[in-house]
């Protein structure tokens, strides 16, 4: 257990009132701890929200060493307080960890430090429909040290940020852009880590897909340039001719918490579910042969989401009739029922705080 002094505000802010928005808006309360060499992980707090003071030459600035997370509270009918599988990000926190060579923090102290601040600010969980307390844990490296090598110190923090749909769309299909100019990732790279570095370089290809009217862009594989990888800020999935295949994790896809979820949900449905490269190729052959069922997207800030149509060089493909799926809406449906506690939880993914 660990020994989390808490620190109220004097001065609470107003709770926010009408539309949400995603990730605009903060609690009253962070949570920081420190790490340093020969310390290890210390003085774990939950403090006010505020600005840091960091040195300009701090490591994080010069040579982006440094990891997030993405996760969500939601409020019960019940009145209870739930998260959803936090021992799937406090794992994959650690395999960002390790690739960034920052010291791993161990995922009891993980879970605990997010419960400990959700806790104390419990009351800005909002309970409209579609809506959560989006929780976003993150390492920086802190060393003001001009020189390539791993930080010596570093601070672990969580805040907290009241949110609604991650796409102003919500569950209205979106449309995905095939880049076929940028890449994002290699294996042997970070693209399994999630670091900001992943998405700094990603957002010359959003800005080309949002002028083009489209909401995000889908990556094909750095070498070839044919195999599908994943959307920017989430997993894809494919229901083609009655299977739903997936992109595997092959070192430069994330490993999304949702995705795993879903692929447990298709197959305890009874639904064929496969993990393997797809190409381009094959998805327009089976867009060309009335195939291509469904498309969606899966990450934990928008759940599900439907798309609409896919473009690829000069081909624009219109998915089913334009709308969300069967599957989708029924793996939507399922996922945020168990996660606000409307459904059972036979898999034990929800956690109480």
């Amino acid at each position: 257990m660990l020994d989390i002094k808490v620190t109220k505000t004097a001065t609470p802010k107003e709770k926010p009132q009408g539309p949400l928005g995603f990730g605009k808006i903060f609690t009253d309360h962070m949570f920081v701890m420190n790490y340093t060499e020969g310390m290890g992980w210390h003085d774990p707090r939950v403090v006010p929200f505020s600005d840091i003071s960091l040195s300009p030459a701090c490591v994080v600035f010069h040579y982006g060493q440094e990891m997030f997370e993405g996760m969500k509270a939601y409020k019960g009918a019940d009145g209870e307080t739930y998260l959803f599988r936090p021992e799937k990000n406090a794992q994959r926190a650690n395999e960002s960890n390790k690739r960034l060579c920052i010291p791993e923090i161990p995922e009891d102290i993980f879970v605990e430090a997010v419960k400990a601040v959700v806790k104390v600010d419990e009351d800005w969980i909002p309970t409209a429909e579609g809506t959560s307390l989006y929780i976003r844990p993150f390492v920086i490296a802190t060393d003001a040290f001009l020189g390539v090598a791993p930080s010596k110190t570093y601070l672990f923090m969580v805040i907290l940020s009241p949110s609604g749909a991650y796409y102003s769309e919500g569950l209205a299909p979106v449309g995905i852009w095939i880049e076929d100019d940028y890449v994002r990732a290699v294996k042997g790279g970070m693209g399994y880590a999630k670091t900001g570095g992943n998405y700094a370089c990603s957002l010359a290809a959003q800005v080309k897909a949002h002028d083009a009217g489209f909401s995000q862009v889908l990556w094909l594989d750095g070498v070839e340039r044919r195999y599908i990888e994943e959307v920017g800020a989430m997993n894809i999935f494919f229901k083609i001719d009655g299977k739903v295949v997936t992109p595997m994790l092959n070192g430069s896809i994330l490993p999304g918490v949702t995705r795993n979820s879903v692929l447990q949900l298709l197959r305890e449905w009874g639904i064929p579910a496969e993990e393997r490269r797809i190409s381009v190729d094959e998805l327009l052959e089976a867009q060309k042969n009335g195939k291509l069922e469904e498309v969606f997207g899966t990450g934990t800030a928008a759940v599900i989401s439907p798309v609409g149509k896919l473009r690829y060089k000069d081909d624009v493909m219109t998915i089913g009739d334009g709308g969300i799926g069967p599957v989708s809406q029924k793996i939507y449906d399922t996922i945020t029922g168990i996660q606000t506690g409307k459904l059972a939880d036979p898999f034990g993914w929800r956690v109480t705080i």
